[in-house]
């Protein structure tokens, strides 16, 4: 299993609504995808600007199909847009 978290900060003057609206509709297309275990969009406690996408994955294959999938290429583009910074990290489960 591939596990992906993706932390996101809004830029400043950024309405939240507008990024999770638009977020929203790229969970809803991911998580129909094959081999998406889990994918869904969390803000951060102490600061709204700050959200993270918390993603598992049956294999690196079936993330790199997402990667490439229709609904990535369009969203992801507007949705980069919107934030200042971006950290994404990619773990496999040590065994």
């Amino acid at each position: 299993m591939i596990r992906v978290v993706a932390k996101g900060k809004l830029k400043p003057g950024v309405r939240v609504e507008d990024y999770v609206m638009l977020a929203k509709e790229l969970v809803a297309e991911t998580r129909k995808e094959n081999g998406c275990l889990s994918y869904a969009l969390h803000e951060e406690v102490n600061d709204p600007t700050i959200l993270t996408m918390l993603e598992e994955w049956a294999d690196e294959e079936a993330l790199g199909l997402h990667n490439q999938s229709v609904h990535v290429l369009k969203i992801v583009p507007e949705l980069r847009k919107l934030r200042e910074s971006i950290e994404v990290n990619i773990y496999r489960e040590v065994k």
